[in-house]
């Protein structure tokens, strides 16, 4: 790798990335004339690039030894989490300058858990003398035509059960939707194919409205960069509707869309929340998520629906479901 090199460690995922955009940018800016190399799973690679901030990506599926073979990087920045394991990744390294948040040596800011995640590594940036906006989170588009334009995107899976709203009130929702004329579409991954078939079904629509399972990472933010809407959880496909400014409307369960959710200054988004937090990890959908019923997800479209055009909202619609 030719010149100086930023090496940046996020091995996390989707929405783990499009929250990190800002922070990778204001990197862009501070190093102009290094390379910024993100170590991240081979899998994002096509999205990092469209953030304009990255030259290149390390495949790093998981947290552990970074697979580095070239010369120590003159800069290396943990935006993965607060340590001691990222830390100690990155200084194994041997880095010229290391920024992370503070630790056992290592100077940094103290980590804040009531922070916004975009806000959280945009505020550690500028603890080193780096600006960077949190609201610099659009994202360029692929050049790859969307497989089914203006389609209103349900996306029923989500990574952990604490966050899984019911499939069967995904359901009536698309049903409701599609009575009305939208097409609507089922995403997800591949393991989620199962479940997007079963939402699908239950609504009545056609075998071919699931794309879950058969679209590319670039298709599906193609698909998301020309829809109507997407109706989703707390999970990646959220923040790439925020990405393109594509109207979603996000069902929060355990966690607070204060920490997560989109940001308040885009009117294009909806997030649901009966204002109560729980366990992220348990077994079971968080008692608050259930609280969201689906004749409040239908409310959250229309909004959206009837204010799209003009777009003059001051604010991100947060409702709080009673």
């Amino acid at each position: 790798m030719n010149g100086p090199t930023v090496l940046v460690l996020r091995a996390l995922g989707l929405g783990d990335l499009l929250t990190a955009v800002p922070a990778l940018r204001g990197l862009r800016s501070a190093y102009p004339d290094h390379q910024v190399v993100l170590a991240a799973p081979a899998s994002l690679r096509e999205l990092a690039l469209l953030t304009g901030a990255v030259d290149d990506l390390l495949p790093t599926p998981q947290l552990g030894r970074i697979n580095w073979r070239e010369p120590s990087p003159v800069v290396a920045v943990n935006l993965h989490g607060r340590g001691p394991q990222s830390t100690c990744a990155l200084r194994a390294l041997e880095p010229t300058t290391l920024l992370t948040h503070a630790g056992s040596e290592v100077p940094g800011p103290e980590w804040d858990s009531d922070l916004h995640e975009v806000v959280r590594w945009c505020r550690m940036l500028a603890y080193f003398g780096i600006p960077a906006a949190p609201s610099n989170l659009d994202l360029r588009r692929p050049r790859l035509p969307s497989p089914l334009p203006r389609a209103v995107v349900v996306h029923p899976g989500c990574g952990f059960p604490a966050r899984q709203w019911p499939p069967e009130r995904y359901a009536a929702v698309a049903r409701r939707l599609a009575g009305a004329g939208l097409h609507v579409i089922m995403t997800g991954s591949a393991v989620e194919r199962p479940l997007a078939q079963q939402v699908a079904a239950t609504a009545g629509l056609p075998e071919d409205a699931v794309l879950a399972g058969r679209t590319t990472l670039s298709e599906l933010a193609a698909l998301v960069a020309n829809a109507t809407m997407v109706i989703c959880g707390d999970t990646g496909i959220a923040h790439l509707a925020t990405a393109y400014r594509t109207p979603s409307v996000v069902l929060f369960g355990p966690v607070s869309p204060r920490h997560w959710g989109p940001p308040p200054e885009r009117p294009q988004h909806c997030a649901l929340w009966a204002g109560r937090t729980g366990d992220t990890f348990a077994d079971r959908p968080d008692p608050g998520l259930l609280q969201i019923t689906t004749a409040d997800v239908l409310a959250a479209t229309a909004r959206l629906i009837e204010t799209a055009p003009s777009n003059q909202a001051d604010h991100v619609i947060e409702a709080r479901v009673k």
